[in-house]
């Protein structure tokens, strides 16, 4: 790896893993809830359909082929939060692992990972100054967000299964306190978003 492309993989990474992008964090969690350790080949699955979503857009608004409106995405980040989480909370008892359920945390995963996607690029184009090389940064920061992603993944992962399955937690008890607590902040975030301001 050129150094250049080790800088913006560990950016990408640590971009995902701030404290102050939470929202990123929140959002997979909310994706992740409804599954468990021994669901890892469907995680895989949400994890390409989200990856598949978010990179088209950061593609699309880096590279400048489109347009949006930055303040409306960032209305829309806790937005996706809330509908994820929220959605969660109405899941039948014992049914999270029926396939419509997946299919639809799928689709959740492609369309809104499309929305994140274009706040990702805001923040690529902002470290780049708008003159991007496709392999030392774009494709490197593509690739760090992605592995932050991995690490999110698999640490919430291991949380469920030592709270679930060790511990004895109710696995619906665990889906409707983490989703509510996430609807919670994503509703706080959604009103101090300065779209509500404009």
């Amino acid at each position: 790896m050129t150094s250049q492309f080790l800088l913006y993989y560990k950016l990408g990474i640590r971009y995902i893993l701030d404290i102050y992008n939470v929202e990123y964090i929140l959002f997979l969690i909310s994706l992740l809830v409804v599954f468990t350790i021994k669901d890892w080949k469907r995680v895989i699955i949400l994890l390409v359909f989200f990856i598949l979503g978010y990179t088209i857009t950061i593609s699309l608004a880096s590279f400048k082929v489109i347009k949006y409106n930055y303040e409306l995405i960032e209305y829309l980040l806790p937005l996706t939060i809330f509908f994820t989480s929220f959605s969660n909370v109405f899941k039948k008892k014992d049914n999270f692992r029926y396939q419509g359920n997946m299919r639809k945390n799928y689709f959740l995963a492609l369309v809104f990972g499309a929305i994140h996607g274009f706040s990702y690029s805001r923040y690529l184009t902002g470290i780049t100054n708008g003159s991007m090389k496709v392999w030392d940064q774009f494709f490197a920061f593509n690739l760090g967000i992605g592995s932050g992603q991995i690490v999110v993944s698999l640490s919430f992962l291991l949380i469920a299964f030592i709270f679930v399955s060790l511990i004895g937690i109710n696995r619906r008890d665990w889906v409707m306190v983490i989703s509510s607590g996430i609807a919670g902040v994503a509703l706080t975030l959604m009103f101090e978003s300065r779209f509500w301001l404009d």
